[in-house]
């Protein structure tokens, strides 16, 4: 288990973790000092020491140490765990004016959704930090809401009713009586993750971040045959069966004929003179494959290096989908010899010295790196942090999310209302440009 050391914001934003009799409930989290020792620490809590290692695993790790400023949790005592009306310590009084912040997430180590939402969470905690130092008071509760929680329990806790947003959940079971409690005590709901259902539709106090591949890539085709109209573009048939890029093909090859950009269809697997011939040796090529799976973009790669080589003039340009930022350390170089194009919502950049200075930062507090996953789950949580946090400090009720923060670090967000008395999605879209001069550009639509 990694250490679940929080962040030094704990010590000035309000912070409940209720996991109310699930795995992961404590009633402190403990700062150590100089000189303190865990059985020091499980006497001043009236816990045993036993019982304090098994709430933080990783001190039974041979040569653990206790280090000055790390946070540990502290359960409570064996004779309580599983008693009714067990809560946290009392919480401070919530200052005059505090926004106050509500996430109700799957935040436990036992899984790897738990796992993911803790580090969304401190990236969340970490934007609460660097909103104080703009002047905005923030008082964070948060509860524990795994995939089998009672949700309505949750809901019921001191404290929830009051919350200005709520950032979840993660699980669409969770969303209608969320959704429900939100409208009814005028709190933004803000969901931050893939989730099914239409409750935004109906409901003006929804946000929802996840975009359906239906509503993303027609968005993108929509880009794509306006920005692209003066390109011959090449649809290459890669023969995958479970391929679901038809979500995007389709309405695009649809799209393009209805402008009049011309369009060619080939096979991965054709000759090379049935491939060639698709190709247009007086416009620019674009080239767009049916799959994003990275075994036939190493083919397609190769076939388009073979083309290119027997027709140096040919100018061959490549659009792909999102998860081709998962091969960029394996293809980058080719990205940049094809012009490549990525449509996305966020963006990753290893070359950002933004992102570097969030990274040590996150390092230094955590003890270890961000997981490595696409998006990085701690810079989701710091920009929606920033973006809706900022937004209702500045804006409160009105706040619509229309206005996209510019300074996301990695993901980018525009809202719009589709419905009138509905909610708002989420309708940010970026192309990220490998140009030919290996540099590379983001383009917000």
């Amino acid at each position: 288990m990694k250490r679940l050391a929080l962040y030094v914001l704990l010590l000035l934003a309000l912070v409940t973790v209720d996991g109310f009799a699930q795995k992961g409930s404590w009633q402190d989290i403990h700062k150590v000092e100089s000189k303190e020792t865990m059985f020091g620490i499980a006497r001043r809590y009236g816990i045993t020491v036993d019982e304090l290692v098994k709430a933080n695993p990783d001190m039974a790790v041979p040569g653990y140490n206790l280090r000055v400023g790390d946070y540990v949790f502290i359960p409570f005592p064996a004779s309580q765990a599983g008693a009714a009306g067990s809560a946290p310590r009392a919480a401070k009084p919530v200052p005059e004016g505090a926004l106050r912040v509500g996430v109700m997430l799957p935040l436990h180590d036992d899984d790897g959704d738990g796992r993911r939402m803790i580090e969304y969470y401190r990236g969340l905690l970490m934007a609460c930090e660097d909103l104080k130092k703009e002047g905005v008071s923030i008082a964070v509760n948060a509860w524990n809401v795994p995939i089998d929680a009672d949700i309505y329990r949750t809901l019921v806790k001191d404290g929830a009713d009051k919350c200005d947003v709520i950032f979840g959940p993660l699980y669409s079971k969770q969303v209608k009586p969320m959704s429900f409690f939100a409208k009814d005590n005028g709190i933004k709901l803000v969901i931050p993750f893939s989730i099914s259902g239409d409750d935004v539709d109906s409901n003006p106090n929804i946000f929802q971040v996840y975009q359906s591949p239906e509503d993303f890539y027609g968005r993108v085709a929509d880009h794509f045959a306006y920005r692209f109209k003066d390109y011959h573009v090449v649809v290459v048939d890669c023969n995958d069966k479970k391929s679901d890029k038809g979500v995007f093909t389709f309405p695009l090859r649809k799209k393009l004929a209805a402008k009049g950009v011309s369009c060619s269809v080939t096979n991965l697997t054709s000759d090379d003179g049935v491939f060639g011939g698709a190709f247009s040796a007086v416009k620019p090529n674009m080239v767009v494959l049916n799959t994003w799976r990275s075994p036939e973009l190493t083919v397609a790669l190769r076939r388009l290096d073979e083309l290119t080589g027997r027709h140096p003039g040919l100018k061959v340009s490549l659009f792909g989908y999102t998860e081709w930022l998962m091969f960029v350390n394996h293809n980058q170089d080719k990205f940049f010899k094809y012009d490549t194009y990525i449509p996305t919502n966020f963006y990753y950049n290893v070359y950002s010295s933004k992102v570097a200075a969030f990274e040590a930062r996150y390092r230094a507090a955590f003890g270890s790196g961000m997981m490595d996953y696409l998006p990085r789950f701690a810079l989701t949580g710091y920009d929606h942090g920033m973006f809706f946090l900022r937004g209702l400090h500045r804006q409160g009720k009105a706040f619509s999310g229309a206005e996209e923060d510019k300074n996301a670090l990695q993901t980018w967000m525009r809202f719009a209302r589709r419905k009138a008395g509905g909610g708002y999605r989420n309708e940010a879209l970026q192309f990220v440009h490998y140009n030919t001069d290996k540099s590379i550009s983001i383009i917000n639509f």
